[in-house]
């Protein structure tokens, strides 16, 4: 880390806790370890799954509901942009660079890539905030999904709590705000309803 200007200790922060839950990964049965890795790895797929069953839902509902299910991915998309410009801001180092956790279940990624706050977190709340808006059913799974992933981050090791607290705000402020400006778009819905593309917004 020489030469680094560093905007936020993150260790002083909460890094006690963050060994403490490393530690508890490191106790822990080799099934419990794989399955929350697995989870950390490729959870976010789940959230894709949803997003896609939420347009097949929209489809029967309002115009702007489907407005709103529509555009899901680039909210999501934006959300994970404007987290990596922030992460580059704020330039805060992994816990298990600095950190004497020992083996973490996820390899810590080199120096550069930055902490604060967690993409992962970041993607799976802003697509929680987009699912809730179009139907509660698929958000409150989202919402269990969403924590399970935020915490798995901490237990694989590469990522401090503040980093996922930070990265739910962050994804829920984003998600909740563009799906607001979206539904605004239930007009252009309507048009296409009428037309070409009336299979892949209506019933």
């Amino acid at each position: 880390m020489t030469g680094t200007v560093l905007a936020l200790d993150g260790s002083r922060l909460d890094g006690s806790l963050y060994l403490d839950v490393t530690d508890l990964a490191h106790r822990a049965p080799a099934a419990v370890d794989d399955a929350v890795a697995a989870w950390s790895a490729y959870g976010l797929v789940v959230f894709a799954a949803l997003m896609l069953a939420a347009w097949w839902r929209a489809r029967r509902g309002p115009a702007p509901t489907m407005a709103v299910a529509l555009t899901a991915p680039l909210i999501v998309v934006t959300a994970f942009a404007a987290d990596s410009v922030l992460k580059s801001v704020l330039r805060e180092p992994r816990p298990c660079q600095v950190l004497p956790a020992g083996a973490t279940l996820e390899a810590c990624p080199a120096a550069g890539d930055w902490s604060l706050p967690s993409n992962h977190t970041v993607i799976a709340f802003a697509a929680t905030a987009v699912l809730w808006r179009c139907d509660r059913r698929l958000g409150a799974v989202a919402a269990v999904a969403a924590a399970a992933m935020g915490l798995s981050r901490v237990f694989v090791g590469v990522h401090y709590p503040h980093d996922v607290v930070a990265g739910a705000v962050v994804g829920l402020a984003l998600g909740l705000l563009l799906a607001r400006a979206a539904h605004q778009a239930g007009p252009a819905v309507t048009a296409l309803r009428s037309g070409r593309l009336r299979n892949l917004v209506g019933t």
